[in-house]
């Protein structure tokens, strides 16, 4: 059954001659408990559609259904009850504040809810176990690791229970040990039943998912069931093509961009050399043999 259902999405900005197509007219069902990941470069709409779909953002046209609710004409009050309750958001610039603790960070969400402060700590709390984080409830964001900031981020987008996460390049700003911390993470919540769409531009990390979406002007333009475990066979197409420059070649393309501009082809004509004035070498005068009178 499909948990998310977008039928012909398209998503303008601006009017007139500014206008964009960030969307074209994209059509995609995600099932309950599958681990998708968003490909493409930049530009090609994989963040509008996760903000579509997220219901951060309102498609132009089409239909998105969400859990068998048409959902693409609610009221924005409708819409933040249902993003808050249903959809989980993590971020690749973790977006936590820093003037507050890791633990209220986390327990933040749940004050939207009416939960009293006591038990949103204690909620809080136990996700930060869940994420691995037991002894930094107090620390600030500053005192943190890029990885452990992100484990933060997960921590609080769970706290809600909700069924959807939604990783906006959840790695992007990580080293690559830091990338794998997280993404195991992701793996662990995705075997308790959660729905997950990541994107990524990295293709090691398709081995995390069971289905990759590949996107291109805004339309998805492949779609491939993975086993987890192995990278996806276009995306690993896509790490074997990609061009490896060389300091030879970036001299190359400086010597071509000389000769494009008008004259850089050309040697500037050498200044003339001044003449040098010979010295005059003074004679040594004769000495006089002749005695004194």
């Amino acid at each position: 059954m499909s948990i998310i259902s977008l039928q012909n999405v398209s998503k303008l900005y601006g009017f007139g001659d500014a206008t964009t197509l960030a969307l074209d007219e994209v059509t995609l069902d995600i099932s309950e408990g599958e681990f998708v990941a968003v490909m493409g470069p930049s530009g090609c709409g994989k963040s509008t559609l996760m903000n579509v779909i997220g219901l951060l953002d309102r498609p132009t046209h089409g239909v998105y259904t969400l859990q068998d609710r048409a959902v693409e004409r609610l009221r924005p009050a409708k819409r933040a009850k249902i993003r808050r309750d249903t959809i989980g958001f993590v971020f690749q610039f973790f977006n936590l504040l820093p003037r507050m603790t890791v633990v209220e960070n986390v327990a933040l969400p749940l004050a939207y809810c009416g939960i009293g402060a006591g038990r949103r700590m204690k909620q809080a709390m136990n996700m930060l176990e869940r994420v691995g984080l037991t002894g930094r409830e107090y620390y600030y964001p500053r005192h943190l690791s890029g990885g452990q900031a992100q484990c933060v981020a997960i921590a609080r987008a769970l706290v809600n229970n909700p069924k959807i996460i939604i990783a906006d390049e959840p790695t992007g700003n990580l080293d690559s040990a830091s990338s794998r911390l997280v993404m195991e993470l992701l793996s662990e919540i995705h075997k308790t039943g959660n729905t997950i769409l990541f994107v990524t531009h990295n293709p090691e990390l398709t081995r995390y998912a069971t289905r990759v979406v590949y996107m291109h002007d805004g339309q998805i333009i492949q779609d491939e069931q993975t086993t987890i475990g192995t990278i996806a066979d276009t995306a690993r197409r896509m790490m074997y093509t990609i061009p490896v420059t060389t300091e030879e070649h970036d001299l190359e393309g400086v010597s071509t961009l000389m000769k494009s501009v008008p004259g850089g082809d050309q040697e500037k004509p050498r200044a003339p050399r001044s003449k040098k004035k010979a010295k005059k070498v003074s004679k040594p005068k004769a000495k006089r043999t002749g005695a004194k009178r």
